[in-house]
Parts: structure tokens; sequence; C-alpha cells
């Protein structure tokens, strides 16, 4: 009796051990492949997030290490109940991503329509607009504000001083938001501006042409020709800047740190002004998982909305 079980255990494990070699067998070989990527990829991302999710649910300031603690929803609470600096993040955050997405989608046109045309000097000008993006953010960030928005020796204010009766400013005293905004278009412009010019290339010559034969002007060629055929380029142009953008700490960071108060706190530097600066580790994660939880809804509407408007077309 005990070597038939037996017999029967063995049985099943190598039953199952041949169904589990089965259903490898027919899976592709593109998807076989892919595995140890899909593997890597949810251990470097889901693991944290656990991980964090987990802190937020506990009370732990580093400057006070025996209070240690499980505090349940206590922070979610804190955050969005008790802490006005919470919400202006989020006012924050949206206006400058949206300002800055619309500015640089606008500069990229303009940018992309002045290289797609040829003239003497044309790569020069191409290379020296698409160096912005070249530049890392915190050098960027560093020369926008000690060099070109310094209230006494900056260039900006030098250029005004040209002009009789103009002001010379703090910005960043006393237009830190708008300032923040130039700066990320300054920087994102190149990208919009590589999307539209290759939607802009796109374009047949053939197009073009016949448009031209029955007289029409350049701007009548732009607006019913170019404009109509970038449609989808602004779409995918302004999805990808809206997700890169709404990440940009570096030039709040170095230039305002926040302030003055809360004046350009977006939510990713709220969290690290939480966790890092305020050493509250367990307030940190939950601005942080929240954080998360608010992009994740604002892409999927951008993308449903992408998704609704290409069927649309």
């Amino acid at each position: 009796m005990a070597i038939a079980d037996l017999g029967t255990t063995a049985g099943a494990k190598t039953g199952r051990g041949g169904w589990l070699r089965q259903t490898v067998a027919n899976q592709p070989i593109g998807r076989l492949l892919l595995l140890p990527a899909l593997a890597y990829a949810i251990l470097v991302t889901q693991a944290p997030f656990l991980y964090t999710l987990w802190l937020s649910f506990e009370r732990w300031n580093l400057n006070r290490p025996n209070l240690r603690g499980f505090t349940g929803l206590g922070n979610y609470e804190l955050l969005l109940f008790r802490d006005p600096a919470f919400w202006q993040s989020i006012l924050n955050t949206f206006i400058i991503v949206v300002a800055a997405v619309v500015l640089s989608m606008a500069l990229g046109l303009f940018y992309a329509e002045l290289v797609n045309h040829k003239f003497l000097g044309r790569g020069v000008v191409r290379t020296m607009l698409i160096t912005p993006f070249l530049i890392m953010p915190v050098a960027a960030a560093l020369h926008w504000k000690n060099q070109m928005l310094n209230p006494i020796y900056g260039v900006v204010n030098w250029v005004l001083s040209i002009v009789p009766g103009s002001l010379s400013p703090n910005w960043l005293g006393t237009f830190p938001e708008q300032s923040i905004i130039v700066v990320l278009v300054w920087r994102w412009a190149p990208f919009m501006m590589l999307i539209l010019l290759a939607g802009m290339q796109s374009i047949s010559e053939e197009t073009r042409e016949a448009v031209r034969v029955d007289g029409a002007t350049a701007w009548r060629e732009f607006r019913d020709i170019t404009l109509p055929h970038l449609y989808r380029f602004f779409q995918l142009g302004g999805l990808l800047a809206t997700v890169f953008i709404v990440q940009e700490i570096d030039p709040i960071y170095m230039m305002t740190k926040g302030g003055p108060g809360n004046a350009t706190t977006t939510l990713p530097y709220l969290v690290y002004r939480k966790a890092i600066e305020g050493s509250n580790v367990g307030l940190g994660a939950a601005t942080g998982v929240i954080t998360v939880l608010l992009s994740i809804v604002a892409i999927t509407l951008l993308l449903r909305a992408l998704d609704r408007m290409l069927r649309e077309d």
C-alpha cells in the first residue's frame, strides 16, 4: 500500500512537471525571451513600491526612532485633512505641468516649423535648438538661477535695464512659479520640436507641391496641411511631456527649494521635503503613494482621451 502511494505521488509530481514543461514549450519564443526582463522590471519597481506602501502605514520619524510603530491610516489622515501644503502642492503641480506642456508644445512647433525649411546654417540652428534638452537638469537650473535670473547681475535684468523705465525684479522671489515654468519650457521645447519635426517631415512633398500650385499661401499651407497632419503628434508629445515634466524636481530644488513658502512645491518635491528634509519616513512614504496613485489616474485619463481621439480620427 505504501509503495502504491509513493508511485501515485511520484506520478503526480511527474505529471505536474510535464504540464509545466509543456506549457513553457507552447509559449512563443519571443515571450520566453521577455520573461527575464519582465521579472527584473517587476522586482525593481513593484518590490520598492510595496515596501513604500508598508512604510506609509508606520509612524517613523528618524529624529525620534524610539517612537516608531504602526499607525494605520494616520499618515494619510494627516496629509488629507491637516496639511494645507499637500493641497497646495496638488494645485502647483497642475498649474506647472499644464502650463509647461502647453507652452513647450507651442514653442516646439515654432522651432520645428523653422528648421523644417531649407536655409543656410540649418544644421547649426537645429543643433543649437536641441542643446537645452541635452544639458544636465541640475546644471541648467544652476545656470538659470545664477546667470540668467539673478536680480543683481543676471542676464535677464541686464537686458531689461536697457529699456527706459523698466523694472528689474527678483524673479525667483517675486515670480517663482513663472520662473520654474520658463525653465521647464526652455528644457522641454526641443523634445517637442523633435516629435513635431518628425511629423512635418512625414508629409509628402507631392501634397505640398499640389497645394502651392493651387495658389495657397504659406499660412494656408501650414493651417490646412501641416496642423491637421500633426494632430496625433501633438497628442503623443503632450502625453510624454506630461509624464516626464510631472517628475521634474531638479529646477525646483536648485532654484526655489519649493518656496517662497509652498509657492513652487509640487507633489514629487513634497515627497522629498517630508521624507528627507523632515526626516519623516512614514509621512514621506504616504505622500509618495498618493503621488503614484494620482499619477496613475491622470495618465490613465490621458491615455483614454488619446485612444478616443485616435478612434474618432
